[in-house]
């Protein structure tokens, strides 16, 4: 290898058995990243200086084509009812042909990691045709240090090939796209698709498959720390607030998707953020809008001008318009990724259908009911044919990324907020006075000083109400936020209209969690809501 990070032509790639007439590129620097995305016209420079790409016809996530190998190791550990499978023998036919795909393509190879708790750490080499590829899993995940790399042993291989077309037929998935997870061998495809994230998140299932026998708790969740070390999580979907919360200024960012939590405390997955960028504004939102104007940062289907300026309110490409910089690039970024255990836990909700609080305190048992039953709504553009914001349940806050049954991940959390004395909380960043279509979206002001009042503890002093549909403590007042907007229902014109819509959601709750009575204790149980007259 010469010192720009170039192998001779034909030369293989360790550990995977790809070969190529090409050139493998092997942990180039961001600076030679840019060059080559330029140069092969995969990526265009913005005006201040970040490198922006567009992925095709894929701007999200395809989850109906990601499958896991069904073998002796995930028959039984696999929840097979949320996970797609394909045949080892599907899988080693898919393989066969990535490698001789690969025989004529350039590579670029970056070795990586996975978690910042080296105990707990995935090593992992990724292999990508493109070189903006490259650039956004060598921002996302961990950079190993120079004498880590020296003695680098991959335990995982993702390799992204977006002009690799699968075969149903032959490859047992639906279409041309495929991502397949061999579990066992730790070996990620991901075919048909330019979508970046389609990586990361490979990473992330494999890391919730391996952690929990070893007791850690793996986490699709945002957190950061207080001044006097507090950690906070933030659970949530793509488009609930995880990355725009946890970038709190008065706080310390830890990370804004995936964590750890373990015997030692929380520890970040990654080394870079993934933010979404539509409508992103200077004025709500500073330290993420300050990160586009930087060399070094990544957009992805962020519309631009003639000029390369970004027009960050331009939905035409998608309403999932990002972009992926290193952590430390946020002024308050942690150092180390790591932190000891939380204080305060907030499931957050974007709620499309208006009945939800803009905060709520659960005990332990609903906290067990509220992270199970991952209420949100998916929001325009996270995946590929969402158009608008629709109710979801989504396990755990991430059933996609879940390989495991979510009882393993339920029973995890709850004995660890049992054992560190965790505060819970539920905050709704959906609708506000009506349902999506009538209300209006929740004042990310107001979110946010509500949830300052949660950290620093002064919410605990404020009087509480119990909600009469799902029985969590509802606070009445809190200085410096209009007191009307606590209460969703005084917030509806049509007070009738407002509880046709809580049946309603309450209905779809029950429903949902029908298929987890059989795991949980009678208190969770009892946490389920129910609809009570309501008051006039």
């Amino acid at each position: 290898m010469d010192e720009t990070g170039h192998r001779n032509p034909a030369s293989g790639i360790e550990k995977s058995n790809l070969k190529t007439k090409g050139t493998v590129f092997y942990n180039l620097p961001t600076r030679d990243l840019y060059e080559e995305a330029i140069r092969r016209r995969e990526a265009r420079l913005t005006v201040h200086g970040a490198l922006a790409a567009e992925t095709g016809q894929h701007t999200g996530r395809s989850p109906k084509d990601r499958f896991i190998v069904r073998d002796a190791d995930t028959e039984n550990v696999v929840w097979w009812d949320n996970n797609k499978a394909i045949s080892r023998a599907q899988f080693d036919t898919l393989f066969e042909d990535f490698r001789r795909h690969a025989e004529g393509l350039d590579l670029f190879v970056q070795d990586l990691i996975g978690g910042a708790d080296r105990e707990n750490a995935l090593p992992t080499r990724v292999i990508t045709e493109y070189a903006w590829h490259s650039l956004f899993i060598r921002t996302m995940l961990i950079r190993p240090e120079q004498a880590e790399l020296a003695d680098f042993v991959p335990e995982m291989t993702v390799i992204d090939f977006p002009s690799f077309k699968g075969d149903p037929a032959r490859h047992g998935c639906r279409g041309e796209t495929v991502i397949a997870v061999d579990l066992t061998r730790k070996i990620v495809l991901v075919g048909g698709s330019s979508y970046a994230g389609e990586m990361k998140k490979s990473v992330f299932t494999t890391l919730n498959y391996i952690l929990p026998p070893r007791g850690v708790m793996p986490m699709h969740c945002s957190a950061n720390v207080g001044p006097d070390g507090d950690a906070a999580l933030f659970f949530g979907l793509s488009g609930t607030g995880k990355t725009t919360l946890s970038a709190d200024p008065a706080r310390t960012l830890l990370g804004d998707d995936e964590h750890g939590w373990g015997a030692h405390g929380v520890f970040n997955f990654e080394g870079g953020c993934y933010a979404k960028t539509i409508r992103l504004s200077e004025e709500a939102e500073p330290e993420i809008y300050a990160t586009t104007r930087r060399f070094g940062t990544l957009m992805e289907n962020v519309v631009l001008d003639a000029d390369g300026v970004p027009d960050f309110d331009d939905g035409s490409l998608t309403e999932n318009a990002r972009c992926a910089y290193p952590l430390d690039f946020i002024p308050n970024a942690s150092a180390t990724g790591r932190a000891g255990h939380p204080k305060n836990i907030i499931m957050l909700t974007c709620d499309a259908f208006g009945v939800m609080p803009p905060i709520a305190r659960l005990s332990p048992a609903q906290a067990m009911y509220h992270f199970l039953s991952g209420y949100t709504a998916k929001v325009a553009g996270t995946e590929k044919g969402v158009t608008e914001p629709e109710a979801t349940f989504s396990t755990c806050f991430g059933a996609p990324f879940m390989p495991r049954h979510p009882s393993i991940y339920g029973n995890l959390l709850r004995d660890l907020i049992a054992g560190h004395g965790v505060n819970c909380w539920l905050v709704n960043t959906g609708w506000t006075g009506g349902a999506f279509g009538t209300g209006e979206r929740m004042p990310i002001q107001v979110t946010r000083r509500l949830l300052t009042a949660a950290l620093n503890g002064s919410l605990n002093q404020a009087e509480f109400r119990t909600d009469e549909h799902f029985g969590f403590a509802v606070p009445v007042a809190v200085p410096g936020i209009d007191s009307g907007i606590l209460d969703p229902r005084g917030t509806w014109p049509d007070k009738a209209a407002f509880d046709a819509q809580a049946e309603r959601l309450i209905g779809m709750f029950i429903e949902n969690f029908a298929k987890f009575e059989s795991h949980v204790d009678t208190d969770v149980l009892k946490a389920s809501p129910q609809m009570r007259q309501a008051a006039e």
